[in-house]
């Protein structure tokens, strides 16, 4: 509830509903409607208040920086996702490249007395004849 999230921030009631106002938290509310923090909500707070109190940043500020900090999220998260996708790729395409690379793969050549890489002939392309 508002009052105690108030009481044990130390901040007033109005500041929070300020906060909810514009935009900066978003409390769910009861059948009543009475404001329910949540723990994200509390973290959010937290921040919010870091900014305010120990940085001195407006409202305006923490507004762009909780956006950017969520737009780095995402970005994490899909960098995961990613992630993800290719070590599954290169998992599964590690057997097949042993056995024959595709054409035009530059691949290490391995003799005994060097490695080196080279070039597999491309198939010929269609389109123009050479006379």
């Amino acid at each position: 509830m508002i009052s105690s999230v108030a009481e044990l921030y130390k901040v007033h009631p109005q500041t929070l509903r300020l906060y909810e106002r514009v935009g900066l938290l978003k409390p769910s509310r009861s059948e009543g409607n009475t404001r329910l923090y949540t723990e994200a909500d509390i973290a959010r707070l937290e921040i919010i208040l870091n900014l305010a109190r120990d940085m001195g940043v407006n409202l305006a500020g923490i507004e762009i920086i909780l956006n950017m900090r969520e737009k780095m999220d995402r970005m994490h998260e899909q960098m995961e996702h990613f992630l993800q996708f290719v070590q599954q790729e290169l998992a599964r395409g590690v057997s097949a490249a042993h056995t024959s690379p595709p054409k035009g793969a530059i691949v290490r050549a391995s003799t005994p007395e060097r490695t080196a890489l080279r070039t597999v002939p491309r198939a010929p392309r269609g389109g123009r004849r050479s006379s």
